[in-house]
């Protein structure tokens, strides 16, 4: 019993120097770290004192609380937990842009490239070699990073009236390019106005529509006409296209806008010449809601644009 007395008698005081020093010991090596201490916070009540630790990490906030007993006024122990732990869900950080907008992006880029080479070459009637060579590349550099065309899934952005900015095949100084096609120049006074396309994938019409001013005797005025070349389209391959002329008709606009339209007739297949069959073939190599950029059997690049 005296070992017992000592040790009740001497326990005032040890009770006396823990409610000095109430924390925790982990909490106290944990506050004596500078970059700790701002995530350590104390708290105390009558019948328990705390601590909390708050962790970050990328997607929750961890909070953890430690209890300290303390001795409780009717003299009785009581239980405190040791620990216990609270997690408050954070709304996460937006993921990184995904690498489509950064190739949209690169794309919307090189397409601003390509019209500005081919801006002054008037469709490929002015181009030269170099002026060749130069929109090639810039139309190489938009087939590479758009991909491969399928038009078994894409065939819908076909639709529509496409207005031409450049073909290389004017290049020849013949409408028709390497195909027969009447020259422009001075040996005949034609002028060349806008070239559209017009495709509707439903009853497989595939149009080119050329406006023309034909010069006449002075002082007569020009005469503007608008030629329709119409054909029909089949797909041949997941990004190549057959066309078959039909026929062709040419209407007069301006001042002889009231005139009819003529229809001119076709060409039996047997005096075609052997360059002119009356259908042609080629492969769409970037195709998007607003650009399209073939290239011809004959190696002719064309490039489009939504009208």
């Amino acid at each position: 019993m005296p070992l017992l007395g000592s040790c009740v008698s001497s326990s005032p005081s040890r009770l006396s120097s823990h409610k000095q020093g109430l924390k925790h010991p982990v909490m106290a090596s944990l506050t004596s770290l500078p970059h700790l201490s701002p995530f350590v916070s104390h708290s105390s009540s009558s019948s328990s004192s705390s601590s909390s630790i708050t962790r970050l990490s990328p997607n929750k906030i961890h909070r953890v609380t430690i209890m300290s007993p303390r001795r409780p006024l009717s003299g009785k122990r009581s239980v405190a937990p040791i620990s216990a732990v609270d997690e408050v869900s954070v709304v996460d950080p937006p993921p990184p842009p995904p690498f489509s907008e950064d190739k949209s992006e690169l794309i919307a880029s090189l397409k601003l490239k390509l019209l500005s080479v081919v801006s002054g070459l008037n469709r490929g009637l002015a181009a030269n070699e170099d002026d060749l060579q130069k929109a090639d590349a810039a139309a190489k550099e938009i087939e590479d990073v758009g991909g491969l065309v399928d038009l078994s899934v894409d065939l819908d952005k076909l639709q529509g009236r496409w207005k031409l900015i450049y073909s290389s095949a004017f290049s020849s100084r013949t409408l028709g390019g390497s195909r027969p096609g009447p020259p422009t120049g001075r040996l005949l006074p034609i002028t060349l106005g806008q070239v559209f396309q017009r495709i509707d994938i439903l009853s497989k019409d595939f149009d080119n529509i050329v406006e023309l001013e034909l010069g006449t005797p002075w002082p007569l005025p020009p005469v503007e006409v608008t030629a329709t070349l119409a054909h029909k389209f089949e797909l041949i391959g997941s990004a190549k296209i057959k066309i078959k002329f039909e026929k062709t008709t040419v209407k007069t606009t301006g001042n002889l806008s009231q005139l009819p339209p003529l229809e001119l007739p076709r060409i039996p297949d047997n005096l075609r010449p052997p360059s002119n069959t009356g259908s042609g073939e080629f492969e769409v190599t970037y195709l998007d809601a607003d650009t399209r950029i073939t290239r011809g059997d004959r190696g002719e690049l064309r490039v489009f644009v939504i009208s």
